[in-house]
C-alpha cells in the first residue's frame, strides 16, 4: 500500500434548510395563524482518528468533501430534519492545518479522538417563530444559512515509541525486520528504505513498545536534501531516539563523524530533538573490520556520555542488550 502522509482538501459543511412561511387551513379554525416551521441545521465535517489506519492514501484523490444540508421546514409546525454529521476517518497521529493561515486546528493524537474542522449552517426561523407583538401573521421566513467552507492541509505524523535514525544502509530496516513482525524491504543499496515502517516489540506478558524505522537521513537533510523534511517530521513525536551507525556501509564511513552529523541534522530541524533520550548501537558487529574497531568505537562514543551497544540482526547477537537499554530508558523519556 501506497504510504501518503500529506494531503490537502475542501471541506464545505451542508447549508442550513430554509425556514417555511406557512398558515394553518383547518375546518373550525379560519384564524389559525402562522404554521411554518424551522429548516434543520446542515451537517457538519467531523475528523475521527481510527488505529486501523496507517496512512491518508484514502483522501489522497478526494478534492472536496460536502456535508449534508439540512431539509427545509414545512408547514403544520413541522421542522426540517438536522443534515447528519458527516465522519471523515484518519489515522492517529494527523495534525489539521488550515491551508490559507498554516494554523493548527487540530492534533488527533488518541484512537477514536475527533475534531469538528467545518460546522453546518443554522436553518433558517420559519414565520411561526418570527411571531411578535407587532406582527401576529408575519409572511415572510428565513433562509438556511451556508455551511462552513475550509481548505485544510493533513500532515500525518507517526506516534512510535523509538524512532531508528541513521545513514542509508546502516542496518536499520534488518534491526527491526529482527525484533519485530514488521517486514520492511531490505537491500543492499542505499535509500532501500523510502517510507517509515512501525514494528511492535513485545517484551512480555503486557510489555511492548512501537519502534519506527525512518528513512535513511543524508547530510542536509534539515534542508531539504534527500528525503529531507517528509520523514523527519515524523520523528518529532518519538520518545526514544535509536542511533544506528557502521562501519561496514559505504567506502570511509566513519560511526562518529556520522553520529554528530545526524545530530546537527536533527538539531537542525527542530532544537528539542537534540534532548531527546538517545541510545547509540553499531550494527554489522560480526563482521571482522567492526570487531577491530569496537574498543577505539566504544572509548570515543563514552566520552561523548554513551554507552555504545554492538548487535548484529543477521546473527542475532546484542539484539537482547539493545531492546533492554531501550525497556529501561523509555519509562523516563
Amino acid at each position: 500500500m501506497r504510504f501518503v502522509d500529506e494531503v490537502s482538501i475542501e471541506m464545505t459543511a451542508g447549508d442550513g434548510g430554509n425556514g417555511c412561511a406557512a398558515f394553518r387551513r383547518e375546518k373550525f379554525m379560519p384564524l389559525g395563524g402562522p404554521s411554518g416551521g424551522d429548516g434543520g441545521r446542515g451537517g457538519s465535517i467531523v475528523l475521527e482518528a481510527q488505529p486501523r489506519l496507517g496512512t491518508l492514501i484514502d483522501l489522497r484523490y478526494q478534492r472536496v468533501i460536502r456535508g449534508k444540508r439540512g431539509e427545509d421546514g414545512r408547514g403544520n409546525d413541522q421542522f426540517g430534519a438536522a443534515g447528519e454529521d458527516l465522519t471523515v476517518p484518519v489515522p492517529v497521529g494527523t495534525q489539521v492545518f488550515d491551508a490559507e493561515t498554516d494554523e493548527l486546528l487540530a492534533d488527533l493524537t488518541a484512537p477514536e479522538q475527533r475534531a469538528v474542522v467545518a460546522c453546518g449552517g443554522r436553518g433558517g426561523r420559519g414565520n411561526r417563530r418570527l411571531v411578535t407583538r407587532y406582527d401576529r401573521a408575519p409572511r415572510n421566513a428565513e433562509p438556511g444559512e451556508a455551511g462552513e467552507h475550509r481548505k485544510i492541509r493533513l500532515q500525518l505524523k507517526l506516534l512510535a515509541d523509538v524512532g531508528v535514525v541513521g545513514f542509508p544502509n546502516a542496518g536499520k530496516s534488518t534491526l527491526i525486520a529482527s525484533i519485530s513482525r514488521a517486514r520492511p524491504k531490505i537491500a543492499d543499496y542505499p535509500f532501500t528504505t523510502l517510507v517509515p515502517n512501525l514494528g511492535v516489540v513485545s517484551l512480555g506478558e503486557e510489555r511492548s513498545f512501537v519502534i519506527a524505522d525512518i528513512p535513511g537521513i543524508i547530510e542536509g537533510a534539515s534542508h531539504g536534501a534527500g528525503l529531507g523534511l517528509r520523514f523527519l517530521r515524523h520523528i518529532e513525536r518519538t520518545r526514544v531516539l535509536l542511533f544506528v551507525v557502521t562501519i561496514s556501509g559505504e567506502p570511509g564511513r566513519d560511526p562518529l563523524s556520522d553520529f554528530h552529523a545526524l545530530m546537527h541534522e536533527l538539531s537542525t530541524f527542530d532544537p528539542r530533538l537534540a534532548t531527546r533520550p538517545r541510545i547509540v548501537g553499531v550494527s554489522k558487529c560480526d563482521l571482522p573490520e567492526v570487531q577491530e574497531a569496537l574498543p577505539k568505537l566504544k572509548k570515543d562514543f563514552e566520552r561523548l556520555g554513551h554507552a555504545l551497544v554492538p548487535f548484529s540482526s543477521a546473527r542475532r547477537e546484542g539484539l537482547d542488550t539493545l531492546i533492554k537499554n531501550i525497556e529501561r530508558i523509555l519509562p523516563t523519556a
